[in-house]
C-alpha cells in the first residue's frame, strides 16, 4: 500500500506535464497555421503600398511608399471602384440578411410545427443542396430576362438568396440542440403571437448561427462573379468582382501590379471588417449552452 501510495504522485506529475506539453505543442501548431494563412492577407496590403518594379523584382514584407501613387492611378482609371463597392456592399447586404432571417424562418417551421409532408419537404430541401448553380443558370437567366424583363437589375441577385438549403439546414441543426420545445410552448401558452417568438425568442437564442451563416452568406455573395457577369451589364451596376476582372483583362499588355492590389485590398477589406464585426458571436457560439429538456 506504501508503493502504491507513493506511485500516484509521481503518475499525477508525469500526466499533468504530459498534458501540459500536448497543450503547448496544440498552441504551436495553431499559431503556425493562423500565420500560415494570414500572411497572404499581410502581404496583399503591402503588395498595396508598393510599386510594380518593387513587386515585380522581389517579395518583400515591409511597406512601400506608393500607396498614393496607386490609389491615384485606380481613381484615374476608366472603372468606377467606388461604385463597384456600393454596389456590391447592396447585393451582399442585402442578399445576406435575408437569406439568414428566411433560413431560420423556415427552419423555425420545421422545428417546432408537426404537419404532414413535414419531412417530405426537408428532404425536397436538402436534396436542392445537390444541384449545382451552373445547371440552372440558363433557365435562371431566361426567366429573369425574357419572362421578368429584369436584365440589368439588382432584385434577381437579391431576392432568390431567400432559398438558401445550405443556410437552413445548419440553422435547424443548431436550433435542434439549443432550442427546446419546451420553451416555445411556454410563450405560447403565456398568449405570444409566433412572429413574436420567432424574433423575441428564437432569434436571440440563434445568434450565433446567425452570425456565422450572415457572414457565409455575405463572402459568398460579396465574391460571386458568375451571376452578376450573366445579370448586370451597366457600366455603373457592376460589381467589384466583375470590375477586378475587367481591369486585370484590360492591363494584360501593360500590367502595373501596384494599382491592382489596391483593388484587390478593397475587395477583401469589407469581408475583414465583417468577420470583425460578428467575430463576438461566434466565439460566444462556443459557451451557448441554451436550456435543456
Amino acid at each position: 500500500m506504501t508503493e502504491l501510495n507513493k506511485t500516484q504522485p509521481e503518475f499525477k506529475v508525469k500526466k499533468s506535464m504530459g498534458m501540459r506539453t500536448i497543450r503547448v505543442i496544440a498552441y504551436i501548431v495553431l499559431v503556425f497555421l493562423s500565420l500560415l494563412c494570414l500572411i497572404w492577407f499581410y502581404l496583399l496590403f503591402i503588395n498595396a503600398t508598393r510599386s510594380h518594379a518593387e513587386i515585380s523584382s522581389r517579395v518583400s514584407f515591409v511597406p512601400g511608399k506608393h500607396l498614393l501613387d496607386n490609389w491615384k492611378k485606380l481613381q484615374n482609371s476608366t472603372l468606377d471602384f467606388v461604385r463597384g463597392i456600393i454596389n456590391s456592399a447592396i447585393i451582399a447586404f442585402s442578399s445576406s440578411f435575408l437569406s439568414v432571417y428566411f433560413s431560420m424562418m423556415t427552419a423555425f417551421a420545421i422545428h417546432a410545427y408537426r404537419f404532414k409532408g413535414r419531412k417530405a419537404v426537408h428532404v425536397f430541401i436538402l436534396a436542392i443542396m445537390m444541384i449545382p448553380t451552373q445547371v440552372t443558370s440558363l433557365g435562371f437567366y431566361r426567366l429573369v430576362v425574357d419572362t421578368l424583363g429584369m436584365k440589368d437589375n439588382f432584385l434577381p441577385l437579391i431576392v432568390p438568396s431567400i432559398a438558401a438549403p445550405v443556410t437552413y439546414f445548419y440553422i435547424l441543426q443548431y436550433m435542434k440542440s439549443n432550442l427546446p420545445m419546451s420553451l416555445i410552448e411556454a410563450a405560447r401558452i403565456d398568449g405570444c403571437m409566433e412572429i413574436r417568438i420567432l424574433n423575441r425568442i428564437v432569434l436571440p437564442l440563434m445568434k450565433p448561427a446567425l452570425a456565422v451563416q450572415l457572414i457565409f452568406a455575405f463572402v459568398s455573395s460579396w465574391n460571386n462573379y458568375y451571376m452578376p457577369a450573366m445579370i448586370l451589364s451597366s457600366g455603373n451596376k457592376r460589381t467589384l468582382p466583375i470590375l477586378i476582372y475587367t481591369l486585370r483583362a484590360a492591363t494584360e499588355k501593360d500590367k502595373d501590379l501596384g494599382f491592382q492590389y489596391v483593388a484587390m485590398s478593397l475587395s477583401v477589406l469589407p469581408v475583414i471588417v465583417v468577420y470583425v464585426f460578428f467575430a463576438k458571436s461566434i466565439v460566444g457560439g462556443v459557451s451557448v449552452g441554451g436550456v435543456k429538456e
